[in-house]
């Protein structure tokens, strides 16, 4: 039967070397991330006198709450300097928040279960609700929390060099934007540090990040960049985002950071910020799908097929447009699918379309989205040209009040990650003898 400790009651445990004469007491325990795979136990920090020594995970015969027995007395007395890929248990984990991955939130590791598997130690799981204490102590078994999987969670170790062993996504790289953004929000600095490295690595994902972050945050973790980086975030971010988070900027910043953007980005940003950032101008987005009247059904399906740096939301309907991008009609990309393909887009389109001038209050907008069942609005200027396209999300982000928007939001449902591995160990984690 498999064994299982727990790490805090391990810690300050006497080491005692095959000559039965103790050695040291145990100060931490090494790990090595394996990626899918439990992590391993490679080494014991001891110790001994006034130093701390590396013991390998080799040289341990026993590990148990009493008394940590080792296969010989002797012992490499040289000062414990770590090492890279290496995560001590007790420094990097042990109260500190780590990522439950399956709902989303920031955890504190109160105890960490380390079981026997065969002839090696591997950390199975994590106690991350708060201990209760009566008088300084714990109380009774009854009120132990319950064991969870290490492998619903991803740990912020905190420490560069262990961070790049586990690879540029591990577990985050499943998360949604919006997920992300809540977890930036929560966390404190060095942890807000660590998940924008990770997120880094894939420069749309962060874009798709700083586009969910609230303002305030998002100018914060902006501001500790240089005006080339945040450059590279706004260049790939929907130019009316990239448009707030400039406006957002110190005055001094701004004109630094536009003429770092690429200039068809720069472009697009500059005309938005023309705008009043609450008009229906200032929220739209530039990329509409336009096309000719006498433009087959099947043209139109195949054109928004290829559109695949538009905006998801501005693709639910295709415009009609003529002379100088005159607005002319519209047609939903669900009609489109239902019409013959061989049909013209002047013969399914509506002709009257509901638009909007770019200086018309997001209020106005929300009331005819409403009033018309819309998702999107095109914003036409004075001559009815086409200038953008409003969309719902846009909307909602406007006009939801602030202390609504500060809510806490609602729990997740209940459900856990499948990974494929080593089953779990037990969610009831006996006391170590």
């Amino acid at each position: 039967m498999d064994r299982v400790v727990r790490l805090a009651q391990l810690l300050r445990t006497p080491v005692v070397g095959g000559d039965g004469e103790v050695v040291g007491r145990l100060a931490d325990v090494i790990v090595r991330l394996r990626g899918r795979d439990y992590p391993l136990v490679t080494g014991l920090v001891v110790r001994v006198g006034g130093r701390e020594v590396f013991l390998p995970a080799e040289q341990v015969a026993d590990l148990d709450a009493e008394r940590i027995t080792l296969a010989s007395p002797r012992v490499d007395l040289r000062h414990f300097e770590r090492r890279e890929g290496e995560v001590l248990l007790r420094a990097d984990v042990l109260g500190h928040r780590v990522i439950d991955v399956a709902d989303v939130e920031l955890v504190r590791a109160y105890d960490i279960a380390l079981e026997q598997r065969l002839d090696r130690w591997v950390l199975t799981c994590l106690d991350t609700r708060r201990p209760p204490h009566l008088w300084g102590r714990l109380r009774s078994r009854a009120a132990w929390p319950d064991w969870r999987d290490w492998k619903s969670f991803e740990p912020l170790i905190g420490h560069a060099r262990s961070a790049r062993v586990r690879g540029p996504f591990a577990r985050l790289g499943r998360l949604k934007p919006a997920d992300l953004a809540d977890l930036l929000e929560d966390a404190n600095r060095t942890e807000s540090h660590e998940i924008l490295q990770t997120v880094h690595a894939d420069p749309e994902l962060e874009a798709d990040v700083f586009e969910e972050l609230e303002p305030d945050w998002q100018t914060r973790l902006l501001g500790e960049r240089s005006d080339a980086e945040i450059a590279q975030v706004l260049a790939r971010m929907r130019a009316d985002d990239a448009a707030d988070a400039l406006n957002e900027l110190p005055q001094s910043r701004r004109q630094p950071v536009l003429d770092a953007l690429p200039a068809g980005q720069r472009t697009k940003v500059l005309t938005l910020m023309g705008f009043n950032p609450s008009s229906a101008g200032g929220l739209m987005a530039l990329d509409v799908l336009a096309l000719a009247g006498d433009s087959t059904v099947a043209e139109a399906l195949r054109a928004a097929g290829e559109s695949l740096a538009f905006q998801p939301q501005a693709l639910t309907s295709v415009y009609l447009a003529g002379e100088e991008r005159r607005l002319l009609g519209v047609v939903t990309v669900v009609e489109l699918l239902q019409a013959d393909p061989s049909a013209r887009l002047d013969d399914v389109a509506d002709r009257d379309p509901v638009r909007a001038g770019p200086e018309t209050d997001v209020e106005d907008v929300a009331l005819l989205m409403t009033d018309y069942n819309l998702l999107t609005v095109p914003v036409v200027d004075d001559e009815d040209r086409i200038l953008g396209v409003i969309t719902v999300d846009d909307v909602l982000d406007a006009v939801i009040p602030e202390d609504w928007r500060r809510r806490e939001p609602p729990p997740h449902p209940a459900h856990r990650m499948e990974e494929p591995g080593p089953e779990p160990a037990s969610n009831d984690i006996p006391p170590a003898s």
